[in-house]
């Protein structure tokens, strides 16, 4: 019998789609008859990469051309947190294992492969690769708290960079390297924040009273950051599910007001981790009708 999960994989209508913030536009490129969620665009711009399944596919930004899965060996329970090496060589992810079902981050090479675990310990769901290729971003769970930790690609310790009481989670580096925005619960609602690389400094960013702001992605030229919200009231700050009303929102990386791009059924899944073009005009997301 098949569990609510994979019963809901089958049934969910996914629309894979391109906003382009130059002109307000937002194109499906294709609908899927079943779960896909958290598309990247690779650095090329030649692939949109998303996880269905368990597994990783990739299919060009038109539509026209694939989609093609991405061989992640014996590591078929891959989550929507994923993210491709600013060289587009590798692919770093995350799943789980029959293990004990806690998520742990791989790399793999992006033509498929067996993936090389990074991090030992779990729950650890990835969200950040630095640009110098060097090290890993990613929110953990460690003696009861949700924090955000840092660790070299090639294994070894890993080092906590946030202390507050409650959910910290979606790091995510900033093209020049310099900063990791993530989101925050330590104010009540969720916001944004970002700090130092080292995990100094760290700043809120946002100061919604209505929302509560995830997952922000910063553009290759640094100017942009889009995040989704979703509605005070609908979910506690903490959460961040599916099925859900919800908006995209973009705003300056150097702070200051958002504006509202786009209202869509989603929310998990709909935009986890950077699926920035390249031109820094467009991104991806999908949203579930």
């Amino acid at each position: 019998m098949a569990s609510p999960l994979q019963a809901q994989e089958k049934t969910t209508v996914s629309h894979l789609t391109v906003f382009d913030i130059t002109t307000n536009q937002q194109t499906v490129i294709k609908t899927f008859p079943y779960l896909i969620e958290a598309p990247n665009w690779t650095p090329d711009g030649r692939w949109l990469v998303y996880n269905s399944g368990g597994k990783l596919y990739k299919i060009s930004p038109d539509g026209q051309d694939g989609p093609y899965e991405i061989s992640t060996g014996t590591i078929t329970r891959c989550n929507n947190d994923h993210v491709i090496s600013a060289d587009g060589k590798q692919i770093s992810l995350s799943s789980s294992t029959s293990r004990d079902w806690r998520s742990r981050i791989y790399t793999v090479p992006f033509e498929g492969g067996e993936p090389r675990l990074v991090t030992p310990s779990g729950p650890s769901y990835l969200h950040g690769w630095s640009p110098d290729l060097g090290t890993l971003a990613y929110c953990a769970e460690r003696n009861g708290e949700y924090d955000i930790y840092i660790i070299p690609v090639s294994g070894g310790e890993e080092i906590r960079l946030t202390s507050a009481p409650g959910l910290d989670d979606g790091p995510e580096y900033s093209p020049c390297g310099v900063y990791i925005w993530f989101n925050s619960v330590r104010s009540g609602l969720m916001q944004l924040w970002r700090m130092r690389a080292d995990g100094s400094a760290q700043e809120q960013m946002t100061f919604h009273t209505q929302i509560n702001s995830w997952f922000p992605h910063v553009s290759p030229n640094g100017e942009y950051v889009v995040y989704i919200a979703y509605y005070v009231g609908d979910l506690e700050p903490g959460e961040h599910l599916p099925n859900k009303n919800v908006e995209l929102r973009l705003m300056p990386a150097s702070g200051g007001p958002s504006r509202l791009l786009t209202k869509l059924f989603g929310g998990q899944g709909t935009i986890n981790v950077n699926s920035w073009a390249p031109d820094s005009q467009r991104f991806a997301f999908v949203f579930f009708p």
